[in-house]
């Protein structure tokens, strides 16, 4: 009887250990591609993946340099019998990106298990592509700061915020008047980024407008026919406002390798099992070239990457599609 308690006993408490569970050649992909889907800023266009930048972003290297042909200028010539034409050149820039190397790891012990009633680990694993999904759209608030503090990124600032009365707040004459800073580009600009309070502002004045998605499931909530992404982690500032405009393709993805992205842990003493989840990608606003003056580590922190220094714009304005929108409400 005593043997027949003890077996029931230790099949009663077995355990199903993320290891068992997690699979890092699948788990990791699995990732990558769900943090993409729930990204807000990803499902509009303003981030886009491509496997030349996955190529890229795997290459190896702090920085990722990104060679490009300049735009052809110069006015035409006059055709003559008399004289030959004047034969011109065309000239080669270069855009770099920062490689970024993140991670994260997360553990659970086998009481909280046990006193749960749930197995929080499994938890853990559904909420990880959620995690990276935040992560990046904080990193990408971050490097817009240093962007946009860049005197040569002048041309792409529209700040209101000075201004007396009426003139500072945001309204459809105002939100036009940042979207002309891209002059003729304007109509690149798709989408538009703004902090909640911002959005409730519009809302009140009944000026957001909401579009099916492909599928007629989901209501696309949009402003002067630019889409909205509404986050909290917008810059305010002494009731200054930050919205930022952008145009598909704006920011550049590409997801890198690391050796061990996924690795799984047990700690059998103290009961715990451990999650740990590595990444290196390229994270980049197309045209701004990274400088990396400050970055004192291996990979940039979201702090080096909000710095000035590290930044410099290498397109002409027009080709950068972003604008910062600086405004009150009130």
């Amino acid at each position: 009887m005593s043997k027949l308690l003890v077996k029931l006993d230790i099949q009663f408490f077995a355990k199903t250990k993320i290891s068992d569970v997690i699979v890092p050649e699948v788990f990791n992909p699995y990732v990558i591609q769900r943090s993409m889907e729930l990204s807000a800023l990803q499902a509009s266009g303003i981030i886009s993946n491509n496997p030349e930048l996955d190529k890229l972003a795997q290459g190896g290297g702090k920085l990722i340099n990104m060679p490009y042909w300049e735009d052809l200028d110069g006015d035409d010539e006059v055709l003559s019998d008399d004289n030959a034409l004047t034969p011109g050149k065309i000239t080669a820039g270069q855009d770099v990106a920062a490689l970024f190397l993140r991670g994260k790891a997360w553990s659970s012990n086998d009481l909280a298990h046990v006193l749960a009633g749930s197995d929080p680990m499994a938890a853990i694993g559904d909420l990880v592509a959620t995690y990276w999904a935040r992560r990046r759209q904080a990193l990408l608030f971050a490097m817009l700061k240093g962007v946009f503090a860049a005197p040569t990124m002048a041309d792409n600032t529209h700040d209101i915020s000075s201004l007396a009365g009426d003139k500072a707040l945001l309204s459809g004459s105002t939100f036009l008047d940042a979207k002309q800073k891209l002059g003729d580009a304007s109509s690149l600009l798709t989408a538009i980024s703004m902090h909640s309070a911002s959005y409730t502002h519009l809302q009140k004045q009944n000026l957001i407008e909401f579009i099916p998605d492909s599928e007629g499931k989901v209501q696309i909530p949009t402003y002067m026919g630019r889409r909205v992404i509404v986050d909290d982690g917008h810059p305010v500032n002494a009731g200054v406002y930050t919205s930022y405009l952008f145009g598909e393709g704006a920011i550049g993805l590409g997801n890198g390798f690391h050796p061990e992205a996924v690795e799984t842990d047990r700690d059998s003493l103290a009961g715990d099992d451990i999650l740990i989840n590595r990444q290196a990608f390229v994270l980049h606003p197309r045209g701004v070239a990274f400088k990396n003056a400050t970055v004192t580590g291996p990979t940039p922190s979201n702090a080096e990457v909000a710095l000035v220094a590290n930044w410099e714009r290498v397109y002409e304005p027009k080709a950068i599609r972003i604008v910062k929108f600086n405004y009150k409400l009130e």
